[in-house]
């Protein structure tokens, strides 16, 4: 299959789609597909991208993309989210980020692949009554696809995260068959009796990491003098998923909806994910590279696609492609 990625960050949707990498020592097979373009506008995230995979991403603003023409099977794109995101109390859905999933459903009307995949928080489903949603699906019916969607939790496929995010496919009108969204592997929505994938999995140390990630006496004090209706300190469980990490890890706050980890209980000793163990909760393996500074590297993990989520969803795609 001939894939176009779009908003492809620092390409974990992209691992996912072309597989063949290890994570928690369990492989995922490679698929047979190949990514014939790939661009984002974030040049920082493409010099990621480009670090590691053998074919290469372009900076591009999608509004000046055109791909009229070309043979295309599949179209993937999470578009962005900002302006759909619950946590983000200024949103502005009118925001011109909003509205770039119209330039995603350009491309899909000028290339016509097979099927088309669409990433976003769960937020864009039903914002202001769903019309944004709406707005989408309809198009993409308009556009000649059938229409199937999803919230999908990317601990159910083994990502040692409580990641929710909604899933849109579209498949051709003329592919025979219903897309079916792969049944969750883990937890309590799965017919297993496998738990979900514990944080402790990739926590390797809760006190070896250097000083920089913890938070200071001032910053601990602060959280003891909260207001009562304030969020304290998400300390997360190494024996659960972590809440989802977000693409402002650099920056975290112990008065924030992000997750954190208490080292010491007794000493009130707290510290943020290393930009490593960040990338890990979202399922990269350890070979995968980042490029830029740590808070560079915290931003592409935040926004990127989980890679072993995105594969399982691949596999059931396929299974129309026969």
């Amino acid at each position: 299959m001939r894939v176009v990625s779009l908003f492809a960050g620092c390409g974990g949707a992209d691992l996912g789609i072309i597989g063949g990498f290890e994570y928690l020592g369990k492989k995922y097979a490679k698929n047979r597909m190949t990514i014939v373009h790939a661009s984002d506008i974030d040049k920082k995230a493409v010099a990621t991208y480009n670090l590691n995979f053998t074919h290469k991403a372009e900076v591009a603003d999608i509004r000046g993309i055109s791909l009229k023409g070309q043979k295309v099977d599949l179209i993937v794109g999470g578009f962005p989210c900002q302006s759909f995101s619950s946590v983000n109390p200024s949103k502005d859905p009118t925001d011109s980020r909003a509205q770039l999933f119209n330039d995603m459903l350009r491309i899909v009307r000028e290339t016509k692949p097979k099927f088309v995949i669409g990433e976003n928080v769960k937020g864009f489903y039903r914002l202001h009554g769903g019309i944004y949603f709406d707005d989408y699906s309809k198009k993409l019916r308009r556009a000649g696809y059938r229409v199937y969607h999803q919230v999908v939790l990317a601990a159910d496929y083994g990502v040692p995260q409580l990641r929710q995010r909604l899933i849109v496919i579209g498949v051709r009108d003329d592919i025979k068959g219903d897309f079916v969204f792969p049944k969750p592997i883990y937890g309590p929505n799965s017919k297993s009796e496998e738990n979900y994938v514990p944080l402790k999995k990739v926590i390797k140390s809760l006190s070896r990491v250097p000083d920089k990630y913890y938070f200071s006496e001032k910053a601990v004090q602060g959280v003891k003098n909260a207001k009562p209706n304030m969020k304290r300190a998400l300390a997360q469980d190494l024996n659960e998923p972590c809440l989802t990490v977000t693409s402002h890890l650099a920056k975290v706050s112990l008065n924030s909806r992000d997750p954190v980890l208490l080292v010491d209980p007794a000493k009130e000793l707290y510290r943020r994910f290393t930009p490593g163990e960040a990338a890990a909760i979202q399922s990269f393996p350890a070979n995968f590279e980042f490029s830029g500074s740590e808070a560079d590297a915290y931003r592409q993990i935040g926004n990127a696609i989980p890679p072993v989520m995105i594969w399982h969803i691949v596999r059931a795609l396929k299974k129309l492609d026969s």
